[in-house]
């Protein structure tokens, strides 16, 4: 069920309704219709694939409540659990990448042996699984670390891993953040509920309004015009996708966070403008924060982190960064975009350029323009279906040429308008943040939200682009 659909508006007019009844009963019966009504949500898409949901969660469950019971096998029940887990993803993710690779190998051998085919099951990757899995995982590991009880409650337990705001884009929420909310019973505030309003206005506006209307002109460049070899084109291009895959999974992050609120629970930040970042360290600390702190606490930290010297830091910071790439795709192309962000963290690390650049007058903004410039470059290898378009893409993006044909007019003019409006609302942030120092909520301050929530709305209605899937369904 996607978030910008008439079927999802109408789920949460009555979730909401009954909810308001549901949460003044005992907790039971509250986890049980936040599991019943989470189940419904993602079964909408295919019903088929919840069990697969259940099945991961049962085994973590178990694995949680056994591995605190027989702590003298807590190794061998954590490696059951994160196998399972594991096995659940490759089957279903990376099976065909990794069949593929074989055939390629056998090819290339010489030897006449044909590659296992794959079942039909595993040709469709279930959304969220990538999200759904971590989650779970994450929960075995801080009960087996002790940083975390495990609950008792098989209904607790899916409430948390199976809440539908975050269920299939993420944020990735740990257990120790959510698990203690959801056996609270608070009374939503009239601020909770505004504020709940506001982010949700705001998401559906980066979605609908921005990346929808900037997709088109990116889809058309990928599909339509490889024969293009205007530099500026190019630039624009992946600008636009920069701006589109921000907006559109920001835009996710919100309404999740809004929905949440509403239910008197809080989910914490998890895009903090990126794009203003004015180192890639910094960068990583803004992007996709529920992913990327999930990556440093279970990968890069376990693997020792910065501990056991440098080469060894610096190995683990690649290991961390390639793993990231595969977790966005089966393929090698993202392994690439994951290996191009690991260079640009061991460079900045070895250099450490921002700091000095930022001793120069206007280096801060130079800095953060190198940065936005060089992880949209990235991001090329990400957006393209495989290596050779990227590299053709890349190619172009340097040629620094003005020739070729700029696409359907009316495709490019609209991806152009709301590429800069994208721009400018980043701008204007920036600038508030740093010009604006009271936020007290005076009557003029409520006001101004007032009319802003309402233009967001107003414009997802009138001016929303050609309904689309959120980017991150596909991982």
């Amino acid at each position: 069920m996607l978030f910008n659909s008439i079927v999802f508006i109408g789920f949460a007019f009555l979730f909401f309704f009954f909810y308001s009844f549901v949460k003044k009963l005992p907790l039971n019966f509250r986890w049980g219709y936040l599991t019943i009504a989470s189940l419904i949500f993602y079964g909408w898409w295919d019903w088929r694939y919840i069990s697969l949901l259940l099945l991961t969660g049962l085994i973590d469950f178990a694995a949680g409540l056994w591995i605190h019971r027989y702590p003298r096998f807590r190794k061998l029940l954590l490696l059951a659990s994160l196998s399972s887990n594991l096995l659940v993803l490759i089957g279903f993710k990376y099976i065909f990448f990794i069949v593929s690779g074989v055939d390629n190998l056998i090819e290339w051998s010489g030897i006449s042996l044909t590659a296992p085919s794959v079942p039909e099951l595993f040709s469709v990757l279930p959304v969220g699984i990538s999200f759904y899995t971590f989650q779970s995982m994450s929960y075995t590991v801080d009960v087996y670390r002790g940083s975390l009880s495990p609950t008792r409650n098989v209904l607790h337990f899916f409430a948390f891993l199976s809440l539908f705001p975050q269920l299939v884009a993420g944020p990735i929420v740990r257990a120790g953040d959510l698990l203690p909310q959801l056996k609270r019973v608070r009374n939503v505030s009239e601020t909770e509920r505004w504020h709940g309003l506001r982010l949700i206005a705001l998401g559906y506006f980066k979605k609908t309004v921005l990346a929808d209307n900037i997709a088109p002109f990116v889809n058309s460049a990928f599909s339509n015009d490889l024969h293009n070899t205007s530099s500026p084109y190019w630039w624009l291009v992946m600008i636009g996708f920069a701006l589109q895959i921000y907006f559109d999974f920001s835009g996710y992050s919100d309404i999740a966070r809004g929905l949440a609120k509403w239910m008197g629970i809080h989910f914490k930040v998890n895009f903090n403008h990126p794009y203003l970042a004015t180192s890639f360290k910094n960068f990583w600390s803004r992007w996709h924060i529920s992913l990327s702190t999930w990556f440093r606490d279970y990968i890069f930290i376990p693997l020792g982190g910065s501990r056991k010297g440098t080469a060894r830091s610096y190995i683990n910071l690649w290991i961390t960064m390639l793993l990231s790439g595969l977790w966005h795709g089966a393929g090698l192309n993202y392994i690439l975009w994951g290996g191009l962000h690991a260079s640009y963290l061991t460079v900045e690390k070895v250099t450490n350029w921002p700091a000095a650049l930022s001793r120069l007058k206007a280096g801060k903004l130079l800095a953060g323009v190198i940065v936005f410039l060089l992880t949209t470059m990235a991001w090329v290898f990400f957006r393209a279906p495989d290596i050779s378009t990227g590299a053709y893409v890349i190619q172009h993006l340097f040629s620094f040429t003005n020739s070729g044909d700029w696409g359907v007019y009316d495709v490019r003019f609209t991806g152009i308008f709301f590429i800069c409006l994208g721009v400018m609302m980043e701008i204007s942030w920036a600038l508030s943040t740093r010009f604006v120092r009271a936020r007290e909520t005076t009557l003029a301050i409520r006001s101004f939200e007032v009319v802003q929530v309402s233009l967001m709305v107003g414009a997802s209605i009138f001016f929303r682009g050609t309904g689309a899937q959120f980017i991150y369904f596909q991982f």
